[in-house]
C-alpha cells in the first residue's frame, strides 16, 4: 500500500508541476523519469531549477485555452499579447498551434517559419514549435530547430539530447551516432555513449548492403563497447544487453557465451532466467547439444513446470542420438554437467518428475504429464519402439483428464495429442472421460447436470473433445438437433453459477452456447436450411445478453450477419469488441471486407476511417516508443519497434483499406459533389502505384474464432496461401482501377496534343493494364476450386466481380478512352470506321450493364461527353462557314445520345426494382418466421425475432442507400447532353 501511495503522490506532484508550468502539460514525450540506466541522463534535466519568468505568466492563458480545446480564444489571446510584446516568439508559435487545430494549416506554417528562421534558443519557443511540427506531421523540421539551437548553445546538454531524439523520430541513424558522441563529450555519461553505439547497430540493421553491416557498422559498435569493458566502465544491464546484441548479430556466439557466463552476465537481472535463456539459445545456434541437454535438464529439475525447456531437452536428445554421441569416460559430460543421451534416460527423467508430482499433497503441476505425451508424440514421429515405455496414450490422457479436467486449459492441452489415439479408440476414450464426470440425477428433460463449476468444466471438456474427434460431425440431422438441445440445456443450467458475476465477467457455461451455435452452423452448411442460421443467431444473442463481454459471441454474430448480407448490426458489434492497437490490423478485415459490398456506404466509409486512423498514427507512435526505448536503455526493443512499424506499413489490410476508401470516396462523390477531376485532385491521387507488392504482409488473424473442429475441417496452409493470392489479385485490380481513374481524370483536362503521351505515361492507353482488369475465366475457376471452412477467411470479391461481368465491363469502358483519344486526334470528318467501332462499344456496354451497375462506366460516359462536345461544336462551325445544309449528326454523336438514353432507362429500371424490393421487404415480416420455432424455448424465440428484425432493418438500409446513390447518378446522366 505504501508503494501505491508513493506512486500516487508522484502522479499528483507531476500534475501540480504541470499546472505551475503550462508548457509541461503541452510537452509530448518530454517528461523525465528516473531509472537505473537513465538516472544520469535525467539528473540535470529533471532537476533544473526554474526562476519564474514573467513570460510564463503572460503565456499561461494561451496554454490553458489550447489545453481545453478552445483554439479560437487561444488565437485571440495570442494576438492581444503580440500587440504589446511583438518579440514574444512563443506567443506567435502558440497562435500557429491554434490555427493548425482550426484547419488553417498554411497560415500556421507561415507563422511558424517566421519564428524558426530566427533560430530561437528559448525553451518555450522550441517546445511549442516541436509540438506544432509533430501535429503537422513534419518531424524533420524539428531536427533543423535543434541543429540551430545546438550551434548557438554548444554546451547545452538538454538541446543536444533533444537533437538526438529529433533525429530518432526521423530515423537519421548516422546523425544520431554523431549527436550521441557529441553529447558524451560534453557530459561523459554512459547512456549517451551507448546511444551512439545503438545508432551504429541501427545503421547495420537498416543497411541495404549486408556486407557493409558486417564489416563496418557492427565491428565499430563492438570496438566501442569493448573499450568500455576494458576500462571497466560498464554500469547497467542495458549496456550488457547491447553488447550481447552486437555479438549475436555478428555471429560471434562463442564470444557472446563468454560474456553471458562471465561477470558481465551478473548484471542481467531484469528478467527471470535471462542468462539461462540466452545460454540455451546460443548452445542451439552453436549446435552444442550436450550443453543444451544438460542445461535443460538442470532447469527442469528446478522447475518441472517450465514448459519452454522441455522442447530443448527433447530436441537435444534426438540430435545427440543422430550424432551417436557418447559421454567421455572420465570427468563431466560437458561444461553444464550431466547429459541424457538415450531415450531410456529421458523417459526415466520424465517419469521421475511425474512420480514427484503424484507424491505431492498439493495440486500437481501439468508440465511433466504433458511432457510425457509430447515425448510419446516425438518418438512416434521418429518411429522409435521406445514409445511403448511410456504406456498407452488413451490411459495417459484419461489420467491427465482425471487430474486437470476441471481446468479450462485441459481442452487445449489434450487437443494437440488426440492424433495419438486410433479412430477405433475415439468413442472408448470419450466414454472413459464421461465416467470421470460427476453429474446429478436426470431431470424431466432427460439430462443430468453438474452440481458445481468444477464438474461443469469437466463435462464441457468432454463435449469439446468429442467435437475435436469428429463425433459431432458424424451424427445425422436428428442426432445433431438432439445434441443442440442437450448443449442448450447445459448452457441454461450453468447460468445459475454466474448469477452474481460482474457484467464484465464471462458465464461459466458460455462455451456450451458457442458449441450449440457451431452445430447449428454445421446443419446450415450441410442442409442449406436457413432456419438453422436464424436459430444460431437467436442462441448467440441470448448468450450475449447474459455475457456481454464475450468476444467469441460477438465475432460469430458478426460473421453470421455478414453471411446473411446484413451489415447494420455489425458496426455496433465490432465497436463493442473494443479492438486495441494492432488488432485493427489483425481483425479489422472482418469489418471492412463486407461494408461496401453489402450496400452500407456510410458505414463502409466509417469503418475504413476507423482502420486508417490506426495505421496513420503508427508512424508517430512507434517513433515515440523508440525514443522511450533510448531513454530507458531498452535497446533490444528498438529493432522490434522498427519491425512493427514496417510490418504495419507493409500490411495487406492497410493497402486494401486505403485503396477501397479512395474508390468509395469517388463512388459516393465524383460527379455528384465534385467532378471526377476535382475529386481526384482533392485526394492527391497519383497514377503511380505505391503499394509495396514485393514486401506485402498478410497480418490477418485467421484463427480468431474459437473452433474445436477435427484437423480435416480446420484451416490449412493451402487455405491461407490461396486466400492471400485471392486478396492480392483483387487488390491489384482495385488499385489499377483507381490509378486508371486518376489517369482518366488527368485526360479530362489535358490538351489534345498531349493526350497520347499522357495516356501512355499514366496507363489508360496501356493494353496490359486494361487486360489486368479482365482476368480470364480460368483464373476465376482456379480461385473457386478451394472452399474455405466456415470459420476461415472470407472469400475475396474477385470471384463475384468476375462471374457478374463487372471486371469485364469496367475494362471495356476504360478501353473506350483509348478510342476516344484516337477520335479526338483524327476529328469527325475522317473517322467513320472509328466512330462505328465506338458506337458498337456503347451498345455492347449497355447490354453488359443490364445485370450490373458500374460507376466506372458513368465516369466514362462523362469523359465521352467532354470529348464529343468540342468536336460537335467545331463541326457545326465548319458547316456554318460552308453554308452546308446537311444537318445529319455524326454517327458517334447519335450513338452517344442513344447511350445516354439507354443509361437513363437502365437506372430507372434499377430504381424501380429497388423500390419493389423495399415494398416487399417492408411487407415481409421476417419475424413472423418465429412461428416455425414455437416448440423451442420461449425466450430463445424472442432473441431470434430480435435478430431477424435487425436483418430486416439492415436490408432496408442497404436498399435505401443504393437507391439514393442511383438517383444522384441518374441526375448526372441527365446533364450529359452534347
Amino acid at each position: 500500500m505504501f508503494v501505491i501511495f508513493l506512486a500516487l503522490l508522484g502522479f499528483h506532484t507531476f500534475v501540480l508541476s504541470s499546472r505551475k508550468n503550462p508548457l509541461i502539460a503541452l510537452k509530448s514525450g518530454q517528461t523525465t523519469h528516473a531509472s537505473t540506466f537513465t538516472q544520469q541522463v535525467n539528473s540535470t534535466m529533471a532537476a533544473r531549477g526554474h526562476v519564474q519568468d514573467p513570460n510564463d505568466r503572460r503565456l499561461r492563458p494561451i496554454y490553458d485555452y489550447l489545453d481545453n480545446g478552445n483554439n479560437k480564444m487561444a488565437i485571440q489571446q495570442a494576438d492581444k499579447l503580440l500587440k504589446k510584446h511583438k518579440d514574444l516568439h512563443c506567443a506567435k508559435v502558440l497562435k500557429a498551434i491554434g490555427l493548425q487545430r482550426t484547419g488553417k494549416q498554411d497560415e500556421a506554417f507561415t507563422l511558424a517559419q517566421e519564428v524558426a528562421t530566427l533560430e530561437p534558443t528559448d525553451d518555450n519557443s522550441l517546445q511549442a514549435l516541436t509540438i506544432l511540427y509533430r501535429e503537422m506531421h513534419r518531424p524533420e523540421l524539428v531536427t533543423k530547430l535543434y541543429e540551430a539551437a545546438v550551434k548557438k548553445v554548444p554546451l547545452s546538454e538538454e538541446y543536444h539530447s533533444h537533437l538526438f531524439m529529433a533525429y530518432a523520430r526521423v530515423g537519421e541513424y548516422k546523425k544520431m551516432q554523431q549527436a550521441g558522441m557529441a553529447l558524451y563529450k560534453i557530459v561523459p555519461k554512459n547512456p549517451y555513449y551507448f546511444w551512439s553505439v545503438m545508432s551504429l547497430v541501427m545503421q547495420a540493421i537498416s543497411a541495404q548492403d549486408e556486407k557493409l553491416a558486417q564489416t563496418m557498422f557492427l565491428p565499430l559498435a563492438e570496438r566501442m563497447v569493448e573499450k568500455m569493458v576494458k576500462e571497466e566502465k560498464i554500469e547497467a544491464e542495458a549496456e550488457v544487453q547491447l553488447y550481447f546484441m552486437i555479438l549475436e548479430r555478428l555471429g560471434k556466439c562463442v564470444e557472446a557465451l563468454e560474456v553471458i557466463r562471465g561477470p558481465l552476465g551478473d548484471k542481467l537481472t531484469s528478467e527471470l532466467q535471462s542468462r539461462e535463456n540466452k545460454c540455451m539459445m546460443l548452445y542451439q545456434r552453436l549446435q552444442r547439444w550436450p550443453e543444451c541437454n544438460a542445461l535443460a535438464h538442470k532447469l527442469l529439475l528446478k522447475n518441472p513446470d517450465d514448459w519452454q525447456f522441455y522442447p530443448s531437452y527433447f530436441d537435444s536428445l534426438f540430435h545427440l542420438m543422430d550424432q551417436s554421441w557418447s559421454p567421455p569416460e572420465e570427468g563431466e559430460h560437458c561444461s553444464e554437467g550431466l547429459v541424457h543421451h538415450t531415450v531410456a534416460e529421458v523417459v526415466r527423467f520424465v517419469e521421475e518428475r511425474i512420480k514427484c508430482e503424484d507424491g505431492k499433497d498439493s495440486r500437481s503441476l501439468r508440465g511433466p504429464y504433458l511432457a510425457r505425451l509430447e515425448l510419446m508424440h516425438r518418438l512416434r514421429e521418429r518411429g522409435c519402439p521406445e514409445e511403448s515405455l511410456l504406456g498407452d496414450p488413451l490411459e495417459l490422457m484419461v489420467q491427465f483428464f482425471g487430474k486437470f479436467g476441471d481446468k479450462p486449459c485441459c481442452i487445449t492441452d489434450l487437443k494437440i495429442y488426440l492424433h495419438l489415439l486410433s479412430p477405433e479408440q475415439h468413442v472408448q476414450f470419450i466414454n472413459h472421460l464421461s465416467e470421470a464426470v460427476p453429474l446429478g440425477e436426470q431431470g424431466e428433460e432427460g439430462f443430468a447436470f453438474p452440481e458445481d463449476t468444477k464438474a461443469l468444466q469437466r463435462h464441457l471438456c468432454v463435449c469439446q473433445l468429442s467435437r475435436a474427434l469428429g463425433l459431432h460431425h458424424s451424427l445425422d440431422i436428428d442426432g445433431k438437433l438432439r445434441l443442440i438441445t442437450e448443449l442448450k440445456a447445459h448452457y441454461r443450467h450453468g447460468l445459475k453459477f454466474g448469477k452474481h458475476a460482474l457484467k464484465t465477467e464471462l458465464q461459466f457455461s458460455d462455451m456450451y452456447c458457442l458449441m450449440a451455435a457451431h452445430v447449428y452452423i454445421d446443419l446450415w452448411t450441410e442442409t442449406g436450411d436457413e432456419n438453422m442460421a436464424w436459430q444460431c443467431l437467436g442462441i448467440l444473442q441470448e448468450g450475449l445478453s447474459h455475457s456481454s463481454s464475450n468476444a467469441q459471441f460477438k465475432l460469430l454474430l458478426l460473421l453470421l450477419y455478414c453471411r446473411l448480407g446484413a451489415f447494420e448490426p455489425v458496426v455496433d458489434l465490432y465497436s463493442s469488441l473494443d479492438a486495441k492497437h494492432v488488432q485493427h490490423d489483425t481483425i479489422g478485415f472482418l469489418l471492412t471486407r463486407y461494408a461496401e459490398s453489402l450496400g452500407q456506404f456510410a458505414a463502409a466509409s466509417q469503418s475504413c476511417n476507423f482502420s486508417l486512423r490506426f495505421f496513420h498514427s503508427n508512424q508517430k507512435d512507434t517513433s515515440e516508443y523508440i525514443i522511450q526505448a533510448y531513454k530507458y536503455g531498452a535497446f533490444e526493443k528498438i529493432p522490434e519497434f522498427i519491425a512493427l512499424r514496417n510490418r504495419l506499413n507493409q500490411s495487406l489490410h492497410f493497402a486494401q483499406v486505403r485503396t477501397e476508401r479512395m474508390l468509395l470516396d469517388l463512388f459516393l462523390e465524383a460527379d455528384i459533389v465534385l467532378s471526377l477531376e476535382e475529386s481526384v485532385k482533392a485526394m492527391s491521387l497519383s497514377a503511380e502505384d505505391d503499394i509495396p507488392w514485393d514486401n506485402m504482409r498478410d497480418n490477418r488473424d485467421l484463427t480468431v474464432f474459437t473452433s474445436w473442429d477435427p484437423k480435416e475441417r480446420q484451416l490449412t496452409d493451402e487455405h491461407r496461401s490461396q486466400s492471400l493470392e485471392e486478396e492480392s489479385v483483387w487488390l491489384r485490380i482495385r488499385s489499377l482501377t483507381l490509378r486508371l481513374l486518376a489517369s482518366l481524370a488527368a485526360l479530362g483536362h489535358t490538351p489534345s496534343q498531349q493526350n497520347s503521351e499522357i495516356s501512355n505515361e499514366n496507363g489508360v492507353g496501356d493494353k496490359t493494364s486494361l487486360e489486368m482488369l479482365d482476368p480470364s475465366f480460368d483464373v476465376m475457376m482456379l480461385l473457386l476450386l478451394l472452399q474455405y471452412p466456415f470459420l476461415g477467411p472470407p472469400s475475396a470479391r474477385l470471384a463475384q466481380a468476375l462471374s457478374s461481368g463487372s471486371c469485364q465491363c469496367q475494362a471495356a469502358a476504360l478501353q473506350l478512352s483509348v478510342h476516344l483519344q484516337e477520335l479526338e486526334t483524327a476529328g469527325l470528318d475522317d473517322s467513320s470506321e472509328l466512330q462505328t467501332q465506338i458506337c458498337n462499344g456503347f451498345k455492347s456496354l449497355v447490354v453488359q450493364l443490364q445485370d450490373i451497375s458500374a460507376s466506372v462506366f458513368l465516369w466514362m460516359a462523362s469523359y465521352c461527353a467532354k470529348i464529343l462536345r468540342p468536336l460537335k461544336t467545331s463541326l457545326q462551325k465548319k458547316k456554318k462557314k460552308k453554308k452546308d445544309a446537311n444537318t445529319a449528326l455524326p454517327v458517334v454523336v447519335c450513338g452517344f445520345q442513344e447511350l445516354t438514353g439507354s443509361l437513363q432507362d437502365l437506372l430507372n429500371q434499377a430504381l424501380e426494382h429497388i423500390k419493389g424490393q423495399e415494398i416487399g421487404m417492408t411487407a415481409l415480416k421476417l419475424a413472423g418466421l418465429t412461428s416455425l420455432f414455437l416448440h423451442v424455448f420461449q425466450e430463445e424465440a424472442s432473441f431470434t425475432k430480435a435478430a431477424m428484425d435487425k436483418v430486416q432493418s439492415s436490408y432496408l438500409r442497404s436498399l435505401q442507400e443504393v437507391g439514393d446513390l442511383l438517383k444522384k447518378r441518374a441526375e448526372t446522366i441527365k446533364n450529359l447532353k452534347i
